[in-house]
C-alpha cells in the first residue's frame, strides 16, 4: 500500500498526492451545461470508482475536506470530489488504475535521502533529520532519540522527506524497540 501513513517494522510509505481532472466541453455541450446544471454525484465511502472504459479504478475510502481518498488496494490519493462524475455503474474518473498507482509511485518516491535533510510528520510538523545513511537503513535524529527506519519509509514531502510518524510516535516506537539492559540479577 502506498500512502502518507506507515508503521515502523516492514512499513511502505503511502502518499496522498491529489490530481484533479480537468475536461473542455465542447461549445454546444458548454451551452447546455450552462443552462442545466449538472448534478453532482454522490462521492460516497465505499463507492466504486471506474476509469472512462469502465475499467476498475478502485474504492471511496474517505471523504473529508472536498477530497475523496481513493484506494486502488495497492496505492491510495486524495482526489478531489468534483474530479468525479455520474457513470452508468457508479462514480467514473479519469484516470486508469495502472496510472493513479504510478503516479502516487512516483510521487512518494525520494529522490535522494542525504545526511542533514529535514523530516516532517503526517501533518508537516518537524520530526528530526536524517542522521546516517547506511545502504536501505536510515537513522533519524529526533530531539530525544535517534532511530532507524527502512528508505521506503519515507516520501518525498514539499519541504523534504515525510514520515507517517509524529516526533513523539517515532521516540515512544525507538524507546520500545531499544534492547533492555541489565540481567536478572542471578
Amino acid at each position: 500500500m502506498k500512502y502518507l501513513v506507515l508503521a515502523l517494522a516492514g512499513s511502505t510509505v503511502l502518499a496522498s498526492p491529489v490530481f484533479a481532472q480537468a475536461t473542455q466541453p465542447a461549445p454546444a455541450a458548454a451551452a447546455t451545461a450552462a443552462a442545466v446544471p449538472a448534478a453532482a454525484p454522490a462521492v460516497t465511502v465505499g463507492a466504486s470508482v471506474s476509469d472512462t472504459t469502465g475499467a476498475p479504478v478502485g474504492t471511496i475510502e474517505s471523504v473529508s475536506g472536498g477530497n475523496a481518498v481513493l484506494s486502488t488496494g495497492a496505492a491510495k490519493a486524495a482526489i478531489p470530489v468534483t474530479s468525479f462524475a455520474k457513470g452508468p455503474n457508479g462514480l467514473v474518473v479519469g484516470i486508469t488504475k495502472a496510472d493513479l498507482e504510478a503516479k502516487v509511485a512516483q510521487a512518494t518516491k525520494p529522490t535522494e535521502i542525504t545526511v542533514g535533510m529535514a523530516i516532517s510528520g503526517p501533518t508537516g510538523a518537524p520530526v528530526g533529520k536524517v542522521d546516517a545513511v547506511a545502504g536501505d537503513m536510515i537513522t533519524v535524529a529526533t530531539a530525544n532519540t535517534k532511530a532507524q527506519l527502512p528508505k521506503t519509509a519515507f516520501a518525498q514531502g514539499p519541504n523534504g522527506l515525510v514520515i507517517g510518524m509524529t516526533a513523539e510516535q517515532l521516540d515512544a516506537a525507538a524507546k520500545a524497540a531499544a534492547p533492555k539492559t541489565g540481567g536478572t540479577g542471578k
